[in-house]
């Protein structure tokens, strides 16, 4: 042990048993603290003032929100009704009566309500065509759930390839694929990152891509079209 290191703990040491053996010893130390609460009232009441004023504040924000989704909940009803109607105007807009996807997404942001109003107003806007407007609104959905997040990742693999950007849409299908694998939706995943691989140039890719699905998920319904357009690509790729 070091000279220095030893005189520090000697140091601590007397200072300990000074304050254990002497009681006047400790009874400077409490009148230290005293005169220092008296000199700085001010400044102690200050820094408990703002504790207390931030406790409040993340109280109130917790109870605002909560409230706040459970209001815009109530409010979104109707228009996913409309969307499983598919009204899907009436569901982004409304009816003049109850509001549509895009005032729950206005006017309660930050809420379990708007974020799932951006998945609805996505899955429209893809449906209509609009990929650029379904990109912007699934980019801002998330979800615990990982049968609908997976399928978020999905619609914007589907909406980059509208836009023509196969190495996004790619990326997007990849995060399907592998956010908790299942034999119901993961085939289906995997089938559009092998046509994504295809449409991009890179028949190796596809192939392999395909390969799984043969491989991991022969009793699927993707899996007699895969081994067909496997057997298709290996003939192209052989030329």
């Amino acid at each position: 042990m070091s000279k220095s290191k030893v005189k520090r703990t000697s140091k601590s040491q007397e200072v300990s048993n000074e304050l254990l053996e002497n009681p006047e010893a400790i009874a400077n130390r409490l009148n230290r603290g005293e005169a220092f609460l008296k000199e700085n009232t001010k400044l102690v009441a200050g820094v408990i003032g703002a504790g207390i004023l931030v406790i409040a504040g993340i109280l109130f924000f917790q109870i605002h929100k909560a409230n706040q989704n459970k209001k815009a909940q109530a409010e979104m009803f109707q228009a996913v009704y409309y969307f499983e109607q598919d009204s899907v105007d009436l569901a982004l807009n409304g009816d003049g009566v109850n509001v549509g996807f895009l005032t729950i997404i206005d006017n309660y942001g930050g809420t379990d309500a708007a974020n799932l109003a951006h998945f609805y107003t996505g899955s429209i806007y893809l449906s209509q065509n609009d990929a650029a407007r379904a990109v912007d609104h699934l980019k801002k959905f998330s979800a615990s759930d990982f049968f609908v997040q997976a399928q978020a990742y999905s619609l914007l693999g589907d909406a980059y390839m509208e836009l023509g950007d196969y190495k996004e849409a790619i990326r997007q299908y990849n995060r399907a694929v592998g956010h908790k694998p299942n034999k119901f939706f993961t085939p289906k995943y995997l089938n559009k990152l092998a046509i994504a691989y295809e449409e991009s140039g890179d028949l190796k890719k596809a192939i392999e891509t395909y390969g799984r699905i043969e491989s991991e998920y022969f009793d699927s319904y993707e899996f007699t079209a895969a081994r067909k357009h496997k057997a298709r690509l290996e003939g192209l790729s052989s030329n």
